[in-house]
C-alpha cells in the first residue's frame, strides 16, 4: 500500500514538472525568443490582420502575445519598436504585489504586520486606534478604509497620489470598504524597503528583473517602464506560477495563490492588486457599487490581469497557456483599469484562436434579465421574466444619465456616450442591476 501511495505521489509530481517543461523560457540573455506560427496552431489566421487593424486604430503601440511561452503574435506600430520604452501605469501594481510575495518569503515581513510598524506612527491622520488596524493586507486588496476621494486642492492637485500624512484620512475601519487608492497602495514601495533594508529599484532588479533575464525595468515616479517583452516576460512567470524555468522566484505558494485569486469579498474580482475574471461581478475605481457581470465577458473565465491607466495590459490565461501584452494609449472609454477596449479586444482574440466570445450571448442576472447585445452601439434591448416599470442608467461615476419609466424593450441610447454603464432594473421583485458596455 505504502509503495501505491509512493508511485501515485510520483506521477503527479512528473505530471506537474511534465506540464511545467511545456512552457518555454526564453534565455535571460540576447534577444533570443522562440516563435511558433498561428497556423502551427490551429489558429484563424485570416482574423488577424482584423485584429492588428483593429488595435492601429486603438492608439496600439506594442502588442504580444504568448503561447506556451513562445511568441505567436508580436507587431510594433508607427515608430514604436521592439526596444522603445513605455510606462506600465496601474499594470505595474502587480509588479510591487510580486515583490512584496517575495520579502514575505524572506522573513522580512509578514502580510499581517501593521503598515506603521515600517512607516511609523502617524503616517495618516486617522484617529490611532484606526490608524493601528491598516495592515499590509489592507493595502494589497484596497480594503485600508482610507478616503480615495479627496476633493483636489492647489496645493495638493492629485489627493490620491499625495502620501503625506493629511492626504491620508479615515473614511471606514480597515477591511470593510473597497476603494482604488493609489497613495496606501504606493506606500508599499516604502514598507518593503523599510523590512528590507534594500532600495526599492535595487530590490526590484536583485529579486526579479536578474531572475527572469529583463533588460530593462526601472521605476520613475512610482510608476514602472520597460520594452515589451520585459513586460511579456514578466507575464511568463506569472504563467507558470511564480517559477521561471526551473527556479522558484516566489517559492511562497499560497501567497501566489492569494494574490491571483479572490483576496476578499467586497470586490470578488480583485487579489493582491491583480483583477480577476470569470467571478460573476466587480468593482471599479471611483465606484462605490458592484457591476452584476464577470469583468471581461469575451474573455477566459481564469484570466488574470494586470490593467493600467491608457490601456495598460497584461492578460495571463492559464486555461489556455497564453499571455497578451498591450502598450499604447488610451483605447476606450474607462480610467486606470478597466475600459471598454477590453472586451472588444477579446472578442478579436478569440475569432483568431477559435473561441466562443462570451458576449454574443444574452448577459443574465439571476436567470430573470437579458441584455442584448453586449456591448452595443445606440439600442439596448432586454428580456425579463418579471415585469419591469422602470429602468436607469448610470454612467461609471455613478451618474444617473437615463430614466426609462414603463420601458418599451428596445432602448434608444445613441446619444449616451461609449462606456461602461450599470442598468438598473426596477420591478415588484425588487432591483436587479446589470453592467452594459455601449461602443461607437
Amino acid at each position: 500500500m505504502k509503495k501505491q501511495a509512493t508511485l501515485l505521489v510520483f506521477c503527479f509530481l512528473l505530471c506537474l514538472f511534465a506540464k511545467a517543461q511545456a512552457l518555454y523560457f526564453p534565455p535571460k540573455t540576447g534577444n533570443t525568443w522562440a516563435t511558433v506560427t498561428p497556423n502551427s496552431l490551429g489558429w484563424n489566421t485570416p482574423q488577424i490582420s482584423p485584429l492588428l487593424q483593429f488595435l492601429d486604430t486603438h492608439n496600439t503601440k506594442a502588442f504580444l502575445v504568448l503561447k506556451d511561452g513562445k511568441i505567436v503574435i508580436e507587431h510594433y506600430f508607427d515608430t514604436f519598436t521592439q526596444d522603445s520604452l513605455w510606462y506600465w501605469a496601474s499594470a505595474g501594481k502587480t509588479v510591487t504585489s510580486f515583490l512584496v510575495g517575495v520579502a514575505q518569503q524572506e522573513g522580512a515581513l509578514k502580510i499581517t504586520d501593521l503598515t506603521s510598524k515600517y512607516l511609523g506612527k502617524g503616517w495618516t491622520v486617522a484617529p490611532r486606534d484606526k490608524e493601528d488596524r491598516i495592515t499590509i493586507w489592507h493595502q494589497l486588496t484596497m480594503t485600508n478604509g482610507l478616503d480615495d476621494n479627496l476633493p483636489p486642492t492647489a496645493a495638493v492637485p492629485e489627493p490620491d497620489n499625495c502620501l503625506k500624512p493629511e492626504c491620508l484620512v479615515y473614511k471606514a475601519d480597515a477591511g470593510t470598504r473597497w476603494a482604488y487608492h493609489n497613495a496606501p497602495y504606493r506606500l508599499l514601495e516604502e514598507v518593503v524597503p523599510a523590512a528590507t533594508g534594500i532600495p526599492w529599484q535595487q530590490y526590484t532588479n536583485q529579486r526579479l528583473k536578474q531572475k527572469i533575464g529583463m533588460s530593462t525595468g526601472f521605476w520613475f515616479n512610482a510608476v514602472f517602464y520597460s520594452k515589451p517583452r520585459d513586460m511579456a516576460r514578466f507575464g511568463l512567470l506569472i504563467l507558470n506560477k511564480g517559477v521561471w524555468e526551473n527556479e522558484a522566484i516566489l517559492q511562497d505558494t499560497a501567497y501566489f495563490k492569494q494574490m491571483v485569486n479572490t483576496s476578499q469579498d467586497l470586490n470578488r474580482a480583485y487579489g493582491y492588486l491583480w483583477w480577476l475574471n470569470g467571478k460573476g461581478e466587480y468593482m471599479l475605481p471611483s465606484v462605490q457599487f458592484k457591476f452584476r457581470t464577470d469583468l471581461i465577458p469575451s474573455a477566459p473565465d481564469d484570466l488574470v490581469a494586470a490593467l493600467g491607466k491608457n490601456d495598460q495590459k497584461i492578460y495571463v490565461v492559464p486555461s489556455q497557456q497564453l499571455v497578451v501584452i498591450r502598450m499604447g494609449n488610451s483605447a476606450g472609454e474607462g480610467k486606470e483599469a478597466l475600459s471598454s477596449f477590453d472586451t472588444q479586444l477579446w472578442e478579436y482574440i478569440n475569432r483568431v484562436t477559435g473561441t466562443t466570445t462570451a458576449t454574443t450571448k444574452a448577459t443574465l442576472v439571476d436567470n430573470k434579465i437579458q441584455v442584448f447585445p453586449n456591448p452595443s452601439c445606440n439600442v439596448l434591448s432586454w428580456q425579463s421574466a418579471t415585469t419591469v416599470n422602470r429602468i436607469q442608467l448610470y454612467n461609471a461615476q455613478g451618474k444617473l444619465v437615463k430614466d426609462f419609466k414603463n420601458p418599451s424593450k428596445r432602448l434608444i441610447v445613441e446619444d449616451l456616450p461609449k462606456g461602461h454603464y450599470v442598468v438598473r432594473f426596477w420591478s415588484e421583485e425588487g432591483m436587479q442591476t446589470v453592467r452594459w458596455v455601449k461602443v461607437e
